[in-house]
């Protein structure tokens, strides 16, 4: 009876309260991998409207730009640069911080910074000189529309880069503990890389 007592409480000791552990089938981290669903989706949110300015550029035949309008090719090129720029600095950062270099760290994750907030001052410069307005016609639209999206993904790139800086000087993050650097990093090399695609078939073709 005492023994079968010991085993019946041994038994209610081992079992297992609350929600059982989370079942993790992939190997990718689970920040990792909410950023690639996340990149995936925004990509097909740009696919959207790349499919609304090849309908009017082949589909539909009108010109662009649209007669009596002109982009800023040369402005945008020097965007271009510093934006792609940025893309380096911030691979310093997380190459620096890997190697246990806090200075390479605060200075690259400030860099990276600095250039995104340039990059958007150019281009909201660009929007104010531009001479058109968005309701002015169709390719006015699409034109503010890519944009202006690119635009609001740099708005939200430069939120999470300052975060990451704050904490780089605060002396967060370690050679062993460094994917809150990672993980914005792979999304300021989307909006990069977005940006160009934008900028070849917007600006140069």
């Amino acid at each position: 009876m005492e023994a079968a007592s010991i085993s019946h409480g041994a038994a209610h000791a081992g079992e297992h309260h609350g929600p059982p552990a989370a079942n993790r089938s992939s190997r990718v981290e689970p920040a990792l991998l909410g950023m690639l669903l996340f990149i995936i989706s925004e990509i097909m949110v740009f696919g959207a409207f790349f499919t609304a300015y090849f309908f009017i550029r082949i589909a539909s035949g009108d010109p662009w730009p649209a007669h009596g309008t002109t982009l800023p090719v040369q402005v945008a090129g020097v965007n271009t640069a510093i934006l792609v720029s940025s893309s380096f600095t911030i691979h310093w950062a997380q190459t620096s911080i890997k190697n246990g270099n806090r200075f390479g760290l605060k200075a690259g994750m400030l860099t990276t910074f600095l250039l995104g907030c340039t990059f958007l001052f150019i281009q909201i410069n660009e929007y104010a000189n531009i001479g058109f307005a968005p309701q002015d016609a169709a390719q006015q639209t699409i034109f503010y529309s890519l944009t202006g999206l690119h635009g609001a993904h740099v708005f939200i790139g430069l939120l999470l880069l300052l975060f990451v800086t704050i904490r780089s000087f605060r002396g967060h993050y370690t050679p062993e503990e460094h994917r809150g650097v990672e993980v914005p990093g792979i999304y300021w090399h989307f909006v990069d890389i977005m940006w160009l695609v934008v900028y070849t078939t917007v600006y140069i073709l």
